[in-house]
């Protein structure tokens, strides 16, 4: 059965359509209150005027249908299909980690707590998200300093002979080690954590007071101590946070510039009436196609194509922009894929177009969520005028200065490249200071590290290192890698400087494991460790590693991680060039009595080359060694 007859079968009934190419593979999806009217008028319209629809419609052989009972179902099997499929003629949302929340690991015997960007069915706790972004490290700061729980990522199905600095300064429990803490008493800290991180302070309050009060009871008064500054401490954020939440609804603002196929998207989270942080979003040879736009539709349906207002006139007429992008249908995919399925949703949402199925995915984000409750309904608002129309056109200045920084390669201060790093990487606070790693060498021959230092915006030659590798016989960059990061940090220790900000690895998965192997035997830990691999330029995170990070190529941080590793490379590569030649300038000088590695060194170092060597006379010779190496020399030549 053909494409077109099978069309035919197609039911009159809400779902989704999915097109297959000659290989199976998923190249759209789309969603229809009417399955067959909306995948037959891809065929209605004869010639598609756009290149890319043309090109879907050439290589789709094949559709799939789901039906399901409406067009909320629809809407949210949609979602979780291209999510899913990342089919590359849907507008797809390549990175949807941007909110940072707090993960509260459930596991293991000895739950942690970290900053995660990435939602995953795994049994943990995640709350939030947080904005600003730094606010969700500032909590979790404030967990290991109150309840003690880590975030490290030492192994704790273990134990190990002695606790890291966290545990010597207070800031954990000490799980790690044998006798440092009780089960009972870190799983009372997560009850206390979890009741934190759930916005249930008079709980926790309660519950702290009753400990209080049995531990002065027991006349242990240190720990009845520490329980009232425990609730001191909730209490001082409980009311901060009864102070705030009169102060205006939570709310989503979005702006955008097209141009030239490239569009950026401008995100602000509105918190109880102010914009705390502000999200950012780029594409780049967008997708034309989308299941609504002009070049596709049946003529009988053209009034569902999105429409832009004239931000000078207010005129509301229904248009796609040139080159075939519908900011309807583009605002439409982007809501259901940042929104659908999240634990918390903003009261309203402000964007700058309507689109056709807005009210159904109002109704969809509207339910309560699996396991949850949403009280109050979630609007998708197009403002026309006021102060609203004002925050619209606030976001969407905004986007066109995104959109100049990201295209136009306008470059960033250091500030905000420090801020884009932390953010991207989830680092605990600002890097000030970045040292990157790389092993040089020739199957094993004359190997050698290097030690690149990036501080406070730019590289700080001064800081360089070179390393000859003493303790790996032929090939073993991971063998090397762990000497030299080991001779490195403990030599860091033993001067008590402070560790880098970001200790950055040129290799893959295997030298993140070697330069993690060498600082946990030197007992460092929580030191952040990432690798980036030079052909896919994908950045690995240490405890993070089934997690790597993808980050856009425009992206000024790529740019920064690549410029650092690059430099280290090139510094290696120069110092192993160097010991080469000096090796196989020296062997003719090594033959002669008298002349050792040293003295070779000093004459290749003073006259430049072996020739230079065999045309200098005695006095000059006599200047860098002595007179009789000076005269077996002048002897070796002469013969």
């Amino acid at each position: 059965m053909d494409l077109v007859e099978k069309i035919r079968t197609i039911p009159n009934s809400a779902g989704v359509y999915l097109y297959k190419n000659a290989a199976g593979e998923v190249i759209y999806v789309g969603k229809a209150k009417n399955l067959r009217n909306r995948v037959a008028s891809y065929f209605h319209s004869g010639r598609p005027e756009d290149a890319k629809t043309g090109t879907l419609l050439g290589e789709a052989v094949d559709v799939d249908y789901i039906v399901v009972a409406n067009n909320k179902e629809a809407l949210a099997l949609e979602n979780h299909l291209i999510k899913q499929k990342k089919p590359r003629f849907n507008i797809l949302l390549r990175d949807d980690k941007t909110y940072p929340y707090v993960k509260l690991t459930l596991g293991g015997r000895f739950p942690r707590v970290y900053v995660t960007r990435r939602l995953k069915k795994d049994g943990s706790a995640y709350y939030g998200p947080y904005f600003p972004a730094n606010l969700a490290y500032r909590i979790v700061d404030l967990i290991h300093r109150h309840f003690l729980i880590p975030s490290c990522t030492v192994d704790l199905s273990r134990f190990h002979p002695r606790p890291c600095l966290q545990y010597y300064i207070g800031r954990c429990l000490g799980p790690c080690v044998e006798g440092l803490t009780t089960l009972s008493a870190y799983q009372e800290a997560v009850r206390d954590v979890k009741m934190f991180l759930e916005g249930r302070p008079t709980d926790l309050a309660r519950s702290l007071r009753a400990r209080m009060a049995k531990a002065a009871e027991m006349e242990e008064y240190e720990r009845a101590a520490k329980y009232r500054d425990l609730i001191s401490t909730v209490e001082q954020l409980a009311e901060k946070q009864r102070i705030a939440a009169v102060e205006g609804d939570d709310a989503d603002v979005f702006g955008y510039h097209y141009e030239n196929d490239r569009l950026a998207v401008n995100l602000f989270h509105m918190r109880r009436g102010r914009v705390l942080d502000r999200g950012e979003f780029f594409w780049e040879e967008l997708p034309a196609l989308t299941p609504g736009t002009a070049a596709l539709l049946n003529p009988a349906d053209q009034t569902s194509a999105s429409f832009v207002p004239d931000r000078s006139t207010g005129d509301t007429s229904r248009h796609a922009l040139s080159g075939g992008f519908d900011p309807g249908e583009f605002f439409s995919a982007l809501l259901k894929q940042l929104y659908i399925g999240q634990p918390y949703l903003p009261r309203s949402i402000y964007v700058p177009v309507d689109f056709e199925d807005r009210e159904a995915l109002e109704d969809l984000l509207s339910e309560p969520p699996p396991g949850g409750a949403r009280t109050t309904r979630v609007h998708i608002v197009v403002p026309q005028r006021g102060d609203k129309r004002s925050l619209l056109d606030l976001a969407g200045t905004n986007a066109k200065q995104s959109y100049d920084q990201r295209f136009r390669v306008m470059r960033p201060n250091s500030r905000q490249i420090q801020e884009a790093l932390q953010d991207a990487l989830g680092l605990p606070e600002l890097p000030r200071r970045v040292e990157c790693f790389d092993i040089s060498h020739i199957q094993g021959a004359e190997t050698v590290a290097s030690l690149v230092v990036w501080e406070d915006g730019g590289m700080k030659k001064s800081d360089y290192r070179k390393f000859i590798i003493r303790n790996v016989d032929g090939v073993d960059d991971f063998a090397s890698m762990r000497e030299v990061v080991t001779r490195r940090y403990k030599r860091l220790r033993e001067e008590r400087k402070a560790l880098p900000s970001l200790t950055l690895i040129d290799g893959g998965l295997g030298q993140l494991h070697a330069a993690a192997e060498a600082l946990a035997s030197l007992e460092v830990i929580n030191q952040p460790l990432a690798a980036i691999a030079k052909k896919e330029e994908i950045i690995y995170l240490l405890g993070q590693e089934d997690q790597p990070i993808v980050l856009d190529h425009h992206s000024p941080v790529l740019h920064l991680v690549q410029a650092i590793r690059d430099e280290a490379h090139r510094f290696a590569v120069t110092f192993h060039r160097k010991r080469r030649q000096i090796r196989d300038r020296s062997t003719e000088l090594l033959d002669i009595p008298g002349v050792g590695t040293r003295t070779t060194r000093r004459l290749l170092e003073h006259f430049g080359s072996v020739q230079a060597v065999r045309q200098a006379d005695a006095a000059a010779l006599s200047a860098v060694v002595t007179r009789s190496q000076a005269d077996a020399i002048l002897e070796h030549f002469r013969k």
